[in-house]
């Protein structure tokens, strides 16, 4: 071979190398964590059992709307059940939970054929053989009207895509809805507004949520009706209980018509603003671009390598669920001021407001999740609860979108308290301190603000149970732990040390209520004597959702003190054990009928475990304070397996604004938030060989587990940043300063590792300063 042939021989050979690795490199798959997600996760529901009580949210990260196809009928919170086989129109909706039901609401619905526009005669079937669920984007095949609908949102603004078949009665339906709405088309701007002032479970003040609808093709007819009725062919404007309009046009086979929705609680001006500013020029493929690429970054901070499909698919689904409540209700006004509507005062006023959560739920893992992984949004929901208490003159219990009376606790004391701990700052803490003592020492105008009981709590160290307060030992678990959050606060922010002690006295108050006799705490009377008759599997009564086989274990910050109180360490693993092993048996007389919580337990084959309620949630996670944390490390694994799938009967209660997809999250990591208002995460185990954390301050948390299987889930040894670390718990600025997690995985427990006391994590009577 001559010189000038092998020369052109190895030049072949190097751009055949150069063009194999340059085509290896474009075949690497992008990391698109939003094609994991199943919005249709836990919508296989109904009230008397839920598998996530959930409808497919498609908005973006804590957008002020969501927007849903609806199969339920006006007012029902069920507004999407997977075993529907009709959809109704596209609601954009702020709905938390079917339980608290919805507030702004207003329905789109493309019709073909006779002009249909009552909710059961523009209904259509579909299938979910035709239906596409994502989270930046949602598409359906309405048979009955041979429509294809598809819809991609901004943060206060969306965009439709109805694709026509060849008709000269196509229409278009906007429904206002009911208890006091308005609509008026504008044929001459190809335009519809309106307002609705629906409102569930609070009664906030001067509510209207302001829609703008501006569609591409002009309108050939244009009615309004008021509830099932037509009005005259000149009223293009009505206000009424129940308004709704329909527009009319001929159409094409294929042809799309596109329409830009917006909104806005301050006005028709702001939301024309909110328009403008968040759909632009854009078209319908430039926004759902734009929304996928925000899930992508949003949910991309948690890369999961490894594990089945189903278990990274459950994972990114559980995630999406974080990042919706509560939601933002604040806007930009025209001279690029955030401001917001007040549903306490009615006006329009500076600064931020979110809503839309109760935090009974999402205290537990919610909001230490944002904590650690999105603080900037928990910034700004600090900034509204600041808002929430100088215009209503209390903390929100739960906000829908004003004070909603439902559950017990003094649960903002924690959210608060967790933030300020975990490092948050640039805001009104002070304020906020202010507002949590005023919570804590007054009963509210409703008995879900403030303490209800609390003048009885603050005399006698309970709140008693034959004085007429339900769920009265619930309240009193809770107070108490809302107290040494308060205590944890007042610490930090140096506060009078008789203040401070204060408030370390009262998180002790959960000793009043524990029963030697029966192991468990215990409804108290006012006399100081137990309540009597005592059944611990009843529920409700002194407790709340649950019996006292759940809430005994509600001593998040004094483990230790519980541990004391049930004969030490050997006995509270026995203890713990007892919840797995006793049958699922209960008593709902207190209720009248077998809510759905209890139907969930009994099902769940886990003895007296109700996952699918937020009680009990963290009790996995106590073998670590008595030295059995490969317990921990089984029960954990058997829930993440048993309990989440990513399919429509996916979860195992109530997702709950989500709580209960933090605690997957969280589990999934390796570690959870036992106790929100310190800086420790308890121990688990991971689920992934790998899953790396990319924090808003730019450092990374790798957490490795290489022999991670289904087979391998007891933690042998475990190293941080390369030392052998024996603790049962992590430490939050540990983490946030980048850290490296090795687990060393196995089929078989180290029953050695985590048993002595110095590995056991916070408890006050054991680590108070």
């Amino acid at each position: 071979m001559t010189h000038r042939l092998r020369s052109l021989l190895f030049l072949c050979i190097g751009f055949l190398l150069l063009n194999s690795v340059s085509a290896q490199k474009k075949s690497t798959p992008v990391f698109e964590p939003a094609e994991l997600v199943n919005p249709l996760m836990g919508t296989d529901s109904k009230p008397e059992l839920s598998n996530g009580n959930t409808y497919p949210a498609v908005a973006v990260p804590w957008g002020m709307n969501l927007w849903t196809p609806q199969t339920g009928t006006l007012g029902n919170g069920w507004a999407y059940t997977y075993t529907a086989d009709k959809i109704r129109g596209f609601k954009q909706t702020h709905q938390p939970s079917p339980w608290m039901n919805d507030y702004g609401q207003f329905v789109i619905m493309p019709v073909t054929g006779k002009m249909r526009f009552d909710q059961d005669g523009r209904a259509s079937w579909f299938s979910h053989k035709s239906e596409t669920a994502k989270p930046y984007y949602y598409g359906v095949y309405l048979a009955d009207h041979d429509v294809t609908a598809e819809l991609t949102p901004t943060e206060r603004a969306a965009q439709f895509r109805f694709t026509y078949p060849k008709s000269d009665s196509s229409f278009l339906v906007i429904d206002a809805l009911d208890r006091g709405s308005y609509i008026k088309v504008l044929p001459n701007e190809k335009k519809i507004i309106g307002y609705t002032t629906r409102a569930a479970r609070s009664n906030p003040k001067n509510f209207k949520n302001y829609f703008v609808i501006y569609v591409d093709k002009p309108f050939a007819l244009a009615r309004t009706f008021r509830g099932k009725a037509l009005t005259g062919k000149d009223s293009l404007e009505l206000t009424t209980n129940h308004s709704g309009a329909v527009v009319g046009f001929k159409t094409a086979k294929g042809e799309k018509v596109n329409l830009k929705v917006t909104s806005s609680f301050i006005s028709f001006e702001q939301a024309e603003l909110n328009l403008s500013r968040e759909l632009a020029r854009d078209d319908f493929e430039a926004t759902k671009e734009k929304a996928r690429h925000r899930w992508n970054e949003a949910l991309g901070r948690l890369k999961v390598e490894g594990g089945t499909d189903v278990q990274q698919r459950t994972f990114y689904s559980c995630l999406y669920r974080t990042l919706f409540f509560p939601h933002k209700m604040y806007e930009v006004d025209a001279a690029n001021k955030v401001v917001h509507y007040s549903p306490y005062t009615g006006e329009t006023l500076p600064g931020y407001r979110f809503a839309g959560t109760g935090f009974w739920d999402t205290f537990r893992a919610l909001y230490p999740f944002l904590n650690l992984m999105y603080p900037s949004i928990n910034k700004e929901m600090q900034e509204g609860l600041i808002n929430d208490f100088k215009e209503g003159g209390w903390l929100p219990e739960w906000s829908s979108p004003g004070y909603a009376d439902i559950m017990v606790g003094n649960n903002s004391a924690s959210v608060v308290a967790d933030a300020y701990i975990k490092g948050l700052r640039g805001y009104d803490i002070e304020k906020l301190y202010e507002a949590l003592v005023h919570g804590a020492n007054n009963e509210g105008p409703i008995s879900a603000i403030g303490r209800k009981g609390a003048e009885y709590y603050n005399k006698l160290g309970y709140v008693p149970y034959d004085v007429k307060i339900n769920e009265n030992a619930a309240r009193t678990l809770e107070y108490a732990y809302d107290d040494f959050a308060i205590y944890q606060l007042a610490k930090a922010l140096k506060k009078p040390q008789a203040e401070i002690d204060l408030y370390a006295k009262r998180s002790q108050n959960y000793r009043h209520l524990f029963d030697p006799a029966t192991g468990l705490m215990r409804g108290k009377n006012q006399d100081g004597k137990f309540q009597a008759p005592f059944n611990p599997f009843k529920w409700g009564d002194a407790f709340t959702e649950g019996n006292s086989w759940h809430y005994s274990w509600s001593v998040f910050h004094d483990v230790q003190g519980l541990v004391d109180l049930m004969g030490g360490k050997e006995n509270f693993v026995k203890k713990l054990d007892s919840v797995f092993t006793l049958p699922p048996v209960y008593d709902e007389s207190y209720y009248g009928s077998v809510i759905h919580e209890i139907r969930e337990m009994q099902i769940a084959n886990m003895g007296q475990y109700a996952h699918g309620n937020q009680p009990i949630q963290h009790m996995t996670y106590l073998y670590n304070f008595a030295g059995a944390p490969w317990k921990t490390q089984y029960w954990v694994r058997q829930t993440l397996d048993r309990m989440y799938q990513p399919t429509p009967d996916g979860y195992c209660g109530d997702e709950d604004n989500g709580q209960t997809s933090a605690w997957y999250v969280f589990s999934a990591m390796g570690f959870y938030p036992v106790c929100p208002g310190t800086d420790q995460y308890v121990l688990g185990a991971p689920l992934f060989p790998k899953l790396t954390l990319t924090l808003e301050n730019g450092k990374k948390v790798e957490i490795d587990a290489p022999e991670n299987s289904s087979a391998n889930l007891y933690v042998q040894d475990l190293k941080l940043n390369g030392k052998k670390l024996e603790k049962n718990w992590i430490g939050h600025f540990e983490l946030i300063k980048g850290a490296k997690l090795k687990f060393d995985m196995a089929a078989q427990p180290n029953t050695k590792r985590g048993t002595e006391e110095s590995a056991f994590p916070y408890s006050f009577s054991k680590n108070r300063d």
